[in-house]
């Protein structure tokens, strides 16, 4: 079946409407409507191929929130009407220790991404969410709460579970300091979900002006980062930092403000290596270095119910697809606060 799509046909062409080939509906898979999906900036790494692992044509988007369509005789999850979600993956080997245990981002096989992947029924490349509708196994879709603003949860598909996942699996609670750094559509879902834990969250920036900003999506503290003055005072107070920032800088003085026993989450992936950090202060006070990938399907649907129940969604800026392009220049300026999202029933195919 034939669907329409915004298309990257090479690395130096512009995203474009078109339309790509959609596999037969499977025992296990769920069709669904897109509604809307969110723009990552993994999606412009990918349709520039400046990972160097781009196929093409491509359909980018991994942050999907649409209606179910139609589902496989199989399906027993979800019916036709759902309000539903699509992450950054879509398969799984579903056999190795980590899908085992629910940690399908680790699969040991590697999960098979949204988009860019190969799909295991046609074995030619699995279309993501900038398109008129996406065909995904059971297994990776996810509830939708109905009392949210739909076009504002797309981001949380990635954005938002990827910060969450760090938060939950090391125990953020209520009373713990939790730092952030950097304030894009990673670093404001983290604060926005690590205040809602109950944490005290510290915000560093290397924009003075970010901090009303900080302080309204739930931060307590800002610190200018560029402010030797600022960060002597945030010395070792912070039991977990969310290191967001996906360019290489220097860690030691993050490090400088974590407690005895306190960890550096790395959830930003920059192009190039970060500087090395000093051994020192690390072996001195157990400090730690860390990183996390995405997040499961799981947390992915507890991320969402929580949500739900706190009322909490992405701060975006809607577009239609015609404005995919620009949506991409601003987002190298970072002229966004904090996400895109493209609009499906604004898009002219």
């Amino acid at each position: 079946m034939k669907i329409n799509a915004l298309v990257a046909q090479h690395a130096d062409q512009p995203i474009k409407a078109g339309t790509v080939s959609q596999r037969d509906l499977q025992a296990a898979d769920v069709s669904i409507d897109i509604l809307y999906c969110g723009v990552c900036h993994s999606d412009l790494h990918m349709a520039r191929n400046e990972w160097g692992v781009s196929q093409y044509p491509m359909v980018p988007g991994h942050e999907i929130v649409g209606r179910v369509k139609a589902v496989g005789a199989e399906v027993t999850r979800f019916a036709p009407g759902d309000l539903v979600g699509v992450g950054v993956m879509v398969d799984s080997c579903q056999t190795c220790h980590f899908c085992q245990q629910q940690e399908e981002q680790y699969c040991e096989a590697g999960f098979t991404a949204t988009y860019n992947g190969t799909d295991k029924y046609t074995g030619g490349t699995t279309w993501g969410g900038y398109a008129q509708s996406v065909m995904v196994d059971e297994k990776f879709v996810v509830s939708v709460p109905e009392n949210l603003a739909v076009e504002a949860v797309a981001p949380l598909l990635c954005a938002g579970v990827t910060v969450w996942s760090p938060l939950r699996y090391f125990d953020v609670k209520p009373g713990d300091r939790v730092g952030v750094i950097g304030l894009g559509g990673l670093g404001h879902m983290a604060v926005k979900l690590a205040s809602a834990l109950g944490a005290e969250v510290t915000l560093f920036t290397t924009s003075p002006q970010k901090g009303e900003d900080a302080r309204r999506l739930g931060a307590t503290h800002v610190v200018v980062s560029r402010d030797a003055e600022q960060m002597a005072a945030a010395k070792t107070s912070l039991d977990v930092i969310l290191d967001c920032v996906a360019v290489p800088h220097d860690l030691n003085p993050y490090l400088a403000t974590l407690k005895t026993n306190g960890k550096l989450v790395l959830v930003g992936i920059p192009d190039a290596p970060h500087p090395a950090a000093d051994v020192t202060p690390m072996v001195f006070r157990r400090l730690s270095i860390t990183g996390t990938s995405i997040g499961s399907i799981r947390e992915t649907q507890e991320m969402l119910d929580f949500c739900g129940q706190h009322n909490i969604t992405a701060d975006i800026e809607l577009i239609a697809g015609e404005e995919i392009e620009t949506a991409f220049a601003r987002m190298l300026r970072s002229d966004v606060k904090y996400r895109f999202v493209i609009d499906m029933q604004r898009t002219r195919w």
